[in-house]
């Protein structure tokens, strides 16, 4: 009995020395400056219709822009870029520039951001008149 409870004891100590990084230990400065950014982490969706609780989601996509562009949008450092000029203001990016006709027909398309923007909690819905408007709108940050 006393062989088995000092193999075991033996063991629980080589597993808890070799679960020690090789390189040494990590200062609680290095911990700390690996996290001094203030997150932004949004999902972004396209529903079918005026309302995003009745409607059909079509498409969407996950953007996380700090502390790198990344996530499901096919083009995350370019919206991440589109998001930072216009300082997280999406009325500025869904504003359709003022050279663009569409049709005038009622076949509305909704867009919402959710998530976290430079660490604070975000939430942005806007609604088309129909996908014209929005594809000539919505810049690189709904286009998807």
């Amino acid at each position: 009995m006393r062989s088995i409870a000092t193999g075991l004891a033996l063991t629980a100590t080589t597993l808890a020395l070799t679960a020690l990084p090789a390189t040494g230990t990590a200062s609680a400065e290095q911990a700390v400056s690996a996290s001094l950014y203030a997150p932004s982490a949004l999902v972004l969706s396209v529903t079918g219709g005026a309302d995003t609780v009745t409607g059909t989601v079509l498409r969407a996509v996950t953007l996380s822009c700090a502390p790198q562009a990344s996530g499901t949008h096919p083009d995350p450092a370019g919206a991440c870029a589109e998001l930072r000029a216009a300082q997280g203001r999406l009325d500025a990016i869904t504003t359709p520039a003022p050279h663009i006709s569409c049709t005038r027909e009622w076949n509305p398309v909704t867009v919402t951001a959710d998530g976290v923007w430079e660490g604070k909690r975000f939430s942005y819905v806007h609604t088309f008149s129909n996908p014209c408007a929005r594809d000539n709108g919505s810049g690189t940050v709904f286009a998807f």
